[in-house]
C-alpha cells in the first residue's frame, strides 16, 4: 500500500518564532507527498538527517514535524519550515527547488529510487492577528489540533475572521487551549472561504474537555448568536464546515 506523507512548509518574510500579534502576513506552503511503499522510515530519516540540516542553505529552517495521533497507516507527516523574505511572493516558484536533499527525496539520487511518488501543495498566509508559535524542543510534547473551517462565501468568511479575532481566540485561551497559528489560503478556489489553524492541548482528552466548556460558555453563545444574526445565518457551511485532525510532534520536532 502507498503511504501518503503530508508535509507543511512555511516560507515567509516574518520570523516564525516571534510571539506577538499584529505582524505582517507570513506566507506558508502545504506540500503533500506520497511515500513509496515501504519507504516511510526512510522518508523520516532523510527529513531528520539530510533535509532539515540543508534548509539553511536556502534561508529556511525547520519549525515543526507532526504525525497524526493514533494509528498512521498512510504514513502522514507534517513538516513546518520558516524562511527568509526573498522570493516568497513568487506564486509560480518552487521555493524548495534549490534544496538538493529535498529534490533527492522526491526524485531519487545516485541511482537510488525516489522515496516519494507524488506531491501537491497549497499556499497559506497568516492572518494579521495570528500568534506565531515558539519552538520548545525540550518541552513536554503536546497534542496539536489542525482545524479547517469553510464559509459559504467571502463576506461570511470575513465575519468568521472577525469573530475569531475579537472573541474566539480569547475564549479558547480561557478554556485552556493554546492558539498556535491561523492561516487563510493563497489562491485557488478556497482562497476566500477557508480558515485553517492550529491549537495545542495537553492531550486529546483535554481538548474534548476544553471544547465542552467552550461550547457551554455564555460569552461564546452570545458571540456566536450576534455574528450569525448579523450575517444572516451560520458562518460555516453545513456539510464538513468544520474539520478537525489531531497531530503529535515527532521526536525531532522543534515545536512540541
Amino acid at each position: 500500500m502507498t503511504c501518503r506523507v503530508l508535509i507543511t512548509l512555511a516560507i515567509g518574510g516574518v520570523i516564525l518564532f516571534a510571539g506577538s500579534r499584529g505582524h505582517a502576513a507570513t506566507t506558508h506552503e502545504w506540500h503533500t507527498l506520497a511515500a513509496a511503499p515501504g519507504q516511510l522510515d526512510a522518508v523520516h530519516a532523510r527529513l531528520r538527517q539530510r533535509v532539515l540540516p540543508a534548509l539553511g542553505d536556502r534561508g529556511l529552517r525547520a519549525v515543526a514535524v507532526f504525525t497524526p495521533v493514533g494509528e498512521n497507516p498512510e504514513g502522514v507527516v507534517h513538516l513546518v519550515v520558516a524562511g527568509s523574505p526573498e522570493g516568497h511572493d513568487s506564486a509560480a516558484a518552487d521555493l524548495l527547488a534549490g534544496v538538493a536533499e529535498w529534490q533527492a527525496l522526491l526524485l531519487g539520487a545516485d541511482g537510488a529510487p525516489a522515496l516519494a511518488t507524488s506531491r501537491s501543495s497549497q499556499r497559506l498566509r497568516t492572518t494579521a492577528w495570528s500568534p506565531l508559535p515558539s519552538a520548545a524542543p525540550d518541552a513536554a510534547a503536546r497534542v496539536f489540533e489542525l482545524r479547517t473551517y469553510t464559509s459559504p462565501d467571502a463576506a461570511t468568511r470575513q465575519a468568521l475572521l472577525q469573530r475569531f479575532e475579537h472573541h474566539t481566540l480569547k475564549l479558547f485561551e480561557k478554556h485552556g487551549m493554546t492558539n498556535v497559528i491561523y492561516w487563510t489560503p493563497v489562491g485557488g478556489p478556497d482562497a476566500d472561504t477557508k480558515l485553517i489553524y492550529l491549537l495545542a492541548h495537553e492531550s486529546t482528552a483535554a481538548a474534548k474537555a476544553s471544547f465542552d466548556g467552550f461550547r457551554k460558555d455564555p460569552d461564546w453563545t452570545a458571540a456566536k448568536t450576534a455574528s450569525e444574526t448579523a450575517a444572516g445565518g451560520s458562518l460555516t457551511i453545513k456539510e464538513k464546515g468544520v474539520v478537525s485532525e489531531f497531530l503529535a510532534p515527532t521526536d525531532y520536532s522543534p515545536l512540541r
